[in-house]
């Protein structure tokens, strides 16, 4: 009797071993993140990332998959809550076992889902522009830093075609992302000779919706001279921003508006007649013709009506950061081909130099070394359709620089990620 059990527990053993010992390649399919917004004060912005998302593994699937595996998206809700991302980051990578996550929108919920990606080895694809600062081995940067957006946007507005701008409100939301870009832009304007008293810094909480005050104290300022605001609002505060803008009768001719967080959905719920010539600066805008965009927002807007996305159904829009998503899940999946693995650390060793055919109308590079892309750079100004005539744009993609030149200290710092 004795001999029997021992016979069995030997047996069952066995095959749990044999169990154990399948390796991870041969799961079915491949999980992948979704870490968005789709509740609270950012839902505004990210809800159409995550759409985004959806529909390129839906197109990489109708193609075969990656490794001839079908991608499985696994979708969470960290609902503009930051400390909620780092939570729901440990459980993609711990209990959900994703290979890749895309995420985020706002620069305080990166920073929290940071420490969580490196400590668990995780990989973490970034869409939207941001103030620099940071290199991490284990996130790719396919928005723009401040010198594929902030700084061009700055010198168009001191230029003669951007108006001879000489005093610069920063006005942005109170958090991470505007302080340290209006941080770089101040020591900026500085270098060009701007005054102390020719700067005005202005910050709000997220969610705030009164800007009465505000507006008239820039009305009141650029009694000074030719002033120009530069706006990091983030979220659904920009529609009360926008609108107090058009009730003050502020023009683009009087004192412009640049946005680096406007774009074609956040104007659709804001009349846009009395925005008319304030300007927005981005690496791609929906209005940009080449077949390749022509193609990009064929495929959005038959996706928008399959999936009955709200608001996209009858009014398909793309934006920068729905590219910069489309773009950076694609260069996943040719590094992990590259790979032939989705192991983190030799995906990580494959995405240098990988390039991509972006509906921007370039063919964009994922920098060998410092984990952002080549991107060209546009500035558009507001139509009354909520669309933007591009007004400037570099002759090609700019390399970028994830250390700002005007931060004290940072020519001693390397442009790739430590290797911890």
């Amino acid at each position: 009797m004795q001999r029997r059990f021992t016979l069995k527990a030997l047996t069952a053993a066995v095959a749990l071993a044999g169990i154990a010992a399948i390796p991870a390649h041969a799961e079915e399919t491949i999980k992948v993140g979704v870490l968005h917004s789709l509740s609270g004060t950012m839902a505004i912005s990210e809800t159409v990332l995550k759409d985004t998302v959806l529909m390129a593994i839906d197109d990489i699937n109708a193609h075969g998959g990656v490794l001839g595996k079908k991608l499985e998206p696994v979708v969470v809700d960290p609902a503009s809550n930051w400390p909620l991302f780092a939570e729901k980051t440990k459980q993609l990578l711990g209990q959900d076992k994703v290979s890749v996550i895309f995420g985020c929108w706002t620069s305080v919920s990166r920073k929290s889902v940071l420490p969580v990606v490196e400590e668990m080895n995780g990989l973490l694809f970034y869409p939207v522009q941001y103030e620099g600062e940071e290199l991490s081995k284990n996130v790719f940067y396919t928005g723009a830093a401040p010198n594929q957006q902030a700084i061009p946007a700055v010198e168009y507005l001191m230029s003669k075609d951007g108006g001879s701008a000489k005093r610069f409100v920063l006005l942005g939301t109170d958090y991470v992302y505007p302080r340290t870009t209006n941080k770089i832009l101040r020591a900026f304007l500085k270098s060009k000779g701007v005054k102390e008293a020719d700067i005005d810094e202005k910050y709000t909480p997220f969610g705030h919706s009164d800007y009465q005050t505000i507006v008239a104290d820039i009305k009141k300022f650029s009694q000074g001279g030719k002033t120009a605001v530069i706006s990091t609002i983030n979220g659904d505060s920009n529609v009360p921003f926008y609108k107090e803008l058009g009730n003050a009768g502020l023009k683009a001719k009087d004192v412009p508006v640049v946005a680096f967080s406007v774009g074609e959905e956040e104007l659709r719920g804001v009349d846009t007649k009395p925005l008319v010539g304030h300007l927005a600066a981005w690496n791609y805008f929906m209005s940009v013709k080449n077949p390749t965009n022509t193609a990009f927002i064929k495929q959005w807007s038959e996706y928008a009506k399959d999936k009955k996305i709200p608001g996209h159904m009858d009014k398909p829009l793309t934006n920068d950061p729905m590219e910069a998503t489309w773009i950076g899940i694609h260069m996943w999946k040719q590094a992990v081909e590259k790979a032939k693995s989705t192991d983190v650390d030799k995906v990580i060793a494959a995405m240098g130099g990988q390039s991509f055919a972006a509906p921007d109308g370039f063919t964009v590079k994922m920098d060998e070394k410092n984990h952002h892309l080549h991107k060209p750079v546009l500035i558009g100004e507001i139509k009354a359709d909520g669309q933007f005539n591009v007004v400037w744009k570099t002759k090609g993609p700019i390399k970028a620089q994830p250390w700002s030149p005007y931060i004290e200290g940072n020519d001693k710092k390397k442009d790739e990620p430590e290797k911890k």
